[in-house]
């Protein structure tokens, strides 16, 4: 599992390397959140280069977040803000409202790659792992090498280690 998540995290680098001179040429940044691509407007140059900003309207056309006096929420889900840590979040230029989708993603614990102007959400850790419950293996029975029949739940509690191979 660690190792095609590891994977899955240098091929999406590769992708950003990839793309960065395109979003470059474009004044534009592109951010892949949710595996959408969306390209967004540049922020303006008082806020930290070192973080995404965007519109209040990129965020939602880029993830379907929007910010509500609870939180930043999408259907059912939501995430309060900190209010002690609400200007890293947010900032009023002008008549324009920026967010700080990187600071979001830093809050959720989502893996974050951005190469120039080429941004990389990859899931939050609930959702990471939302396919471990399909890895649980069923119940089956095979004999032993004396022909004793045993089934994978005489050893619940213990630990069994598992030898599969498939020829594809």
């Amino acid at each position: 599992m660690l190792k095609m998540q590891i994977l899955l995290y240098a091929s999406m680098v590769c992708l950003l390397v990839a793309l960065s001179a395109f979003a470059a040429e474009t004044g534009r940044r592109t951010i892949i959140y949710d595996n959408r691509t969306t390209e967004v407007a540049p922020s303006p140059a008082t806020l930290s280069t070192d973080d995404l900003w965007v519109t209040l309207a990129d965020l939602k056309s880029a993830t379907g977040f929007v910010i509500k006096p609870q939180g930043v929420c999408r259907d059912e889900l939501c995430f309060p803000i900190p209010k002690a840590r609400s200007s890293a979040f947010l900032s009023k230029q002008r008549s324009t409202t920026w967010f700080n989708l990187s600071e979001f993603g830093r809050m959720l614990r989502q893996p974050i790659a951005h190469e120039k102007e080429l941004w990389y959400f990859g899931p939050r850790p609930d959702q990471q792992n939302s396919f471990i419950g399909s890895l649980i293996a069923p119940d089956f029975k095979l004999p032993d090498m004396n022909g004793k029949p045993h089934s994978l739940s005489d050893f619940r509690g213990k630990k069994v280690l598992l030898l599969t191979w498939a020829s594809w």
